[in-house]
């Protein structure tokens, strides 16, 4: 139990208040590993990284009960679907790209920059997402 956190040193290490990590443990993005004695949550340290996540994967426009149903139920399958429909949505992007009008390129450019961002953002996600 030593290396467990209380609230205040949760939401200290994090960056964020007392308030968010009550908002996120009652959306159930995050939950104490267990309850000390005198009945105060207790979490993992690794609950630190998750709050990261959490907070850029928000940042990045998906809204809390996204995140939420994405963390909870997620599979390697799911992953796998969602890896085949963008390579099938980026072999479409490429064929209309080779079509497009001549104006519609740096459109269609800075979308795909956009999505390239987003991919590097899932990435970088993966690697440091704990293993909570």
């Amino acid at each position: 139990m030593a290396d467990l956190m209380r609230i205040s040193e949760l939401a200290a290490a994090a960056g964020v208040s007392k308030r968010t990590v009550d908002f996120y443990t009652n959306l159930g993005l995050i939950a104490p590993a267990q309850r000390s004695d005198g009945g105060f949550r207790l979490y993992d340290p690794a609950t630190v990284d998750l709050i990261g996540t959490i907070r850029h994967l928000e940042a990045s426009g998906l809204a809390l009960d996204e995140i939420g149903k994405d963390l909870a139920g997620a599979t390697a399958a799911d992953l796998a679907e969602a890896v085949t429909r963008l390579n099938q949505d980026l072999d479409a992007l490429q064929a209309l790209a080779e079509t497009a009008r001549p104006n519609a390129h740096a459109m269609v450019t800075m979308l795909t920059v956009r999505a390239h961002n987003l991919i590097v953002t899932a990435m970088e996600l993966l690697i440091a997402m704990p293993d909570v």
